[in-house]
């Protein structure tokens, strides 16, 4: 698997921007290879040369001749990258598709759905919790020049989320609206206008993220001046509804099942999950990028992809341990762990003492084979 990101030398725009693109274990999510690109261009635009480098290297650590499954994000879709994609035997793909494009697609009613057959599922039946099972939905629709498989997920949680923050927004919408309409029917000053006021709720919209087409403003003109009316359109809210909870796949794997499909999609979160701790300060570092020359950009990376690597390790000792710990959970935990110099009466050197160790700092050290003893001295557990 694999997954760029651009970043920014503090988010400054005029400053040089650098790509990141990563490959991940889908195991162990260890990386096991990184490549640096210009990032002021799109990453689709690098897609080609990227995955070329990839898989060649993949193939060599593998050693395998086996087909080759990439999960891409809905910013990588592209015709020239599926056309690569197709030219190409042994590589294939499982991506998400923004349902703003597939509209019609995405509003399918739920009872064309059946509940997938996913671990999550599985054990959310166990525990008797079958209402927040995510339910699925397959069919088959051409997509950059083939016919593939979609798969359209449906997650109740996400979607009794998005209805309340929908309902909440509307809601505002409906009052900033009463309050237009009195402004306009006094006559306020910037409110004679009906382009003005359109403007202003467009304006409004945009603040609250929601689309101007639910609600439909009507002016007219008498002698006392400008009169404005609203309402709000019922199938468009109803259609904005059903695509709630709504996500859709598509895939070339058209032999596979549908929850090795959905499972294989919700791996990204393991690339992902990667990059989110590059963002750690304190730990990685990634950005921003305060270099200029190619050889110190890359020395930096380098080491941003090696602390990754490392962290990651943390987690798997631990997980070996039966310890299930984030790296940065650990790292700040153990990082509270003091260490104080004592010299005694009539000593030259200092004697340095550990504090006593949490319960879970002392699980973290047993679990990389140490203990601090009585003394505050770090030894190997024997």
């Amino acid at each position: 698997m694999r997954a760029e990101v651009k970043t920014r030398k503090a988010g400054r725009h005029h400053l040089r921007q650098i790509g990141l693109g990563l490959l991940v274990a889908r195991d162990t999510r260890l990386p096991l290879f990184y490549s640096i690109y210009p990032g002021n261009i799109h990453d689709s635009k690098h897609f080609e040369s990227i995955m070329e480098e990839m898989f060649r290297v993949a193939c060599d650590l593998n050693n395998t001749k086996e087909r080759l499954t990439i999960v891409i994000d809905k910013g990588m879709n592209s015709e020239g990258n599926y056309t690569w994609i197709d030219e190409h035997s042994r590589v294939h793909f499982i991506t998400t598709y923004s349902t703003y494009f597939a509209q019609e697609l995405a509003a399918t009613p739920l009872d064309r759905f059946e509940i997938a057959d996913t671990a999550r599922n599985r054990r959310l039946i166990d525990e008797e919790r079958r209402e927040e099972c995510q339910l699925a939905y397959r069919t088959k629709k051409e997509y950059w020049g083939k016919e593939r498989s979609v798969i359209i997920t449906y997650n109740p949680r996400t979607a009794r989320k998005k209805s309340y923050t929908f309902e909440s927004k509307l809601d505002t919408i409906r009052q900033e609206l009463l309050a237009m309409r009195t402004k306009v029917k006094e006559g306020a000053a910037h409110w004679k206008k009906a382009e003005d006021v359109q403007a202003r709720y467009i304006r409004l919209c945009q603040r609250l993220h929601m689309a101007p087409d639910l609600f439909t403003l009507n002016f007219e003109t008498s002698a006392n001046g400008l009169n404005m009316s609203f309402r709000k359109d019922p199938y468009i809210v109803k259609q904005k509804k059903l695509m709630f909870g709504k996500n859709i796949i598509i895939t070339d794997n058209t032999d596979w099942a549908t929850k090795d499909i959905i499972e294989a999609s919700l791996d990204r979160w393991q690339v992902e999950d990667r990059f989110r701790l590059s963002k750690n300060e304190d730990l990685v570092g990634v950005q921003p990028i305060r270099h200029w020359t190619d050889s110190k950009i890359k020395c930096h990376l380098f080491t941003c992809v090696a602390a990754m690597a490392y962290l990651r390790r943390i987690e798997l000792k631990l997980k070996s341990a039966g310890i299930e710990r984030t790296a940065e959970n650990v790292m700040d935990d153990m990082k509270h762990l003091h260490s104080i110099l004592t010299l005694p009466k009539g000593a030259r050197k200092p004697t340095r003492r550990l504090e006593t160790p949490s319960k879970t700092q002392a699980e973290v050290l047993s679990a990389f084979g140490h203990h601090i003893n009585e003394g505050g001295v770090l030894q190997p557990v024997t």
